[in-house]
């Protein structure tokens, strides 16, 4: 049976739960997820969990506070003025706490999430941590092919 190793193809199924064991990814009732690790698409902590594992393995991982998303940062909270939205986007558009808005990368071929967490009378505080930094998550993971 093939290992997993650095650099391997996998099709599997996993889960993802949060902290209060809120489902946030599950292909066990779909297809099942294809990946190639060190692409990104997992987290580091995520795919360290999985090296060594034999195809067929079903194991289910806790990552502690942090160690999936990263701990939650106070230098990706940010205020943005209302002028600068309003100049960059919908001059009508209105924000209200916990919506997500989208900004566009420094070199405008991507994008990036904010959450709004204040309203000020010109400006908004924007959440740029990614949505479960600092939390504990659970990693549920059948490997179904390790090529």
């Amino acid at each position: 049976m093939n290992a997993v190793q650095p650099g391997s193809f996998l099709t599997l199924h996993y889960r993802l739960t949060g902290p209060h064991g809120d489902e946030l990814i599950n292909t066990f009732n779909d297809k099942p997820a294809t990946l190639s690790l060190g692409t990104g698409e997992l987290a580091p902590a995520m795919e360290a969990r999985l090296m060594g594992l034999e195809e067929g393995t079903h194991a289910r991982f806790e990552l502690a506070p942090g160690e999936a998303f990263g701990q939650r940062s106070p230098d990706l909270l940010q205020r943005v003025k209302l002028a600068l939205l309003h100049q960059l986007g919908d001059p009508d558009e209105q924000y209200n706490v916990g919506d997500v808005v989208q900004f566009p990368t420094p070199d405008g071929q991507g994008s990036y999430a904010g959450v709004v967490r204040e309203v000020g009378s010109d400006w908004l505080l924007f959440d740029f941590n990614h949505p479960l930094a600092g939390e504990a998550v659970s990693f549920e993971v059948q490997l179904i092919g390790v090529l």
